[in-house]
């Protein structure tokens, strides 16, 4: 089986003017321990990529984008492309994320187009999938997670597919202060593996699977431990070098 090194992304959401930006990045940036075992990208708004971008030239820490359009270019006011996110230093993109979903119409089809640009354009996809609360009280997280990894995936080819990253996100525990429990998590990320197997052949075993949903830095260590979580998927933490740098160190 190969090892797969946690990825901590911090996804800033409508965070963060400029200034707030760049001394973010720099604060992160300076406050991670050299020689950590944990890859960290950091997902500003569009309008600060570049200078984050500047802030993190030469260090080993990651850019990522919040999502993205499937479309090279074209009349589509207010979209970014995956090639724009790759020209601006972009390493992952989000998508899928359970905000898109609900507040702009993100669908499983929308998302797989999405994801399918973001890979054809040289860059990562962290693709998010996850249950609301009541889909998980009436039973039904697996059902959710199958139909939402599927649709996401798409034809996605298992060739390709180690170039992916998978964020379980349920939608009851992003910015609540609920999170779940690392057996309930393990549990969910046991299945996305064997729903990965299923799809993509031998890739699955090297692909990467977040957990997000209030990771702080008292439940990280925990969370990590599981044998099918492989980094996390930060939010509100992430805004604050003082609770997003502890949860990096709890990855190793």
């Amino acid at each position: 089986m190969p090892e797969r090194r946690p990825l901590i992304a911090g996804n800033w959401k409508m965070h963060k003017t400029l200034p707030e930006a760049r001394t973010l990045a720099r604060d992160i940036r300076q406050g991670v321990a050299p020689g950590r075992r944990a890859e960290v990208a950091l997902a500003p708004p569009y309008t600060a990529l570049a200078a984050v971008a500047a802030e993190l030239a030469g260090s080993d820490l990651r850019l990522a984008a919040q999502d993205a359009f499937w479309e090279k270019q074209g009349a589509y006011t207010g979209a970014i492309s995956p090639a724009m996110l790759a020209d601006v230093g972009c390493r992952y993109v989000i998508v899928g994320h359970s905000e898109r979903r609900r507040h702009f119409g993100d669908t499983d089809e929308t998302v797989s187009r999405k994801l399918t640009a973001v890979i054809a354009a040289g860059l990562i996809p962290i693709l998010c999938i996850g249950e609301t609360q009541a889909e998980r009280e009436a039973d039904q997280t697996l059902q959710v997670v199958r139909r939402q990894l599927e649709g996401g995936l798409g034809t996605l080819k298992p060739a390709t597919g180690a170039a992916l990253v998978i964020a379980y996100e349920p939608v009851w525990a992003i910015g609540t202060g609920l999170t779940a429990t690392p057996e309930q998590a393990q549990t969910v990320h046991h299945f996305i593996r064997s729903l990965l197997r299923e799809f993509l052949g031998a890739p699955a075993e090297a692909i990467r699977i977040q957990y997000g949903g209030s990771v702080t830095p008292d439940n990280a260590a925990i969370l990590l431990a599981q044998p099918d979580i492989d980094g996390a998927l930060v939010g509100g933490a992430s805004l604050k070098p003082e609770l997003f740098l502890p949860i990096i160190a709890a990855a190793g």
